[in-house]
């Protein structure tokens, strides 16, 4: 996970200020090292870091949702993990239930929308961090699974009754080639159009996500959405 990244994801707690937070999957432990708040913040991994500064860490499989005697959490926080399950919408739902009403759910995950993902797939068949997994498709290896772009993010994360999603600025949401924002060009206009067909603000807040700069041109999607 890009630096970039980490900084706008500690900027978003720092707003939200959460007392309880969940760092699902830990990882490294990267979140509770950097937190500079009193939140309480515990982990969960496939692999447990017994070194880690979280109040306690879990070794649970998250494509089997999130274990059912957590409790419940104001913020829940997904970094670079969600391309890793196959199953993705048991994980989105658990989360749900385990936050608090009106807690956020926050999720970061490599942006398959943008235009040099969208040619390196059109030359190979495969996006960037995507490769083929013949022989190496065991389980628990760290492998990316499953791409995700803006809209199939919002469909699932809307699935799994969250409202309010937004997503967030970040510098490697710019285009780094002029080639990029020619290739973005029919998208833009595409999702220009819906916009101005849109008749409820649901479907407005939709396709101005997808206008966004993020959604373009942002080699990392980090997205925030809000239990009701």
């Amino acid at each position: 996970m890009q630096e970039s990244s980490k900084t706008v994801v500690l900027e978003i707690l720092r707003a939200l200020n959460p007392t309880t937070v969940l760092d699902a999957p830990s990882g490294v432990g990267w979140l509770a090292k950097r937190l500079e708040t009193s939140a309480v913040v515990d982990g969960i991994d496939l692999y447990t870091n017994p070194k880690s500064q979280y109040r306690k860490i879990l070794a649970h499989n998250l494509d089997e949702g999130l274990p059912t005697e957590l409790g419940l959490y104001q913020c829940i926080v997904s970094c670079e993990g969600l391309e890793h399950l196959g199953n993705p919408q048991l994980f989105l739902r658990s989360a749900y239930e385990h936050l608090e009403p009106g807690g956020t759910l926050l999720i970061t995950s490599p942006n398959t929308w943008n235009p040099q993902a969208k040619l390196q797939y059109f030359l190979r068949g495969f996006f960037p961090g995507f490769p083929s997994l013949i022989g190496k498709s065991e389980p628990g290896s760290h492998m990316h699974i499953m791409p995700w772009s803006l809209p199939q993010l919002y469909l699932f994360l809307t699935l799994a009754k969250f409202q309010d999603i937004q997503i967030h600025y970040e510098p490697l949401s710019e285009a780094k080639h002029f080639y990029e924002r020619v290739a973005a060009l029919p998208q833009y206009w595409y999702c220009k159009g819906r916009l101005k067909k849109s008749e409820t603000e649901e479907e407005r807040s939709f396709w101005q996500a997808l206008l966004s700069k993020s959604s373009l041109y942002g080699r990392h999607l980090i997205v925030t959405a809000r239990k009701g």
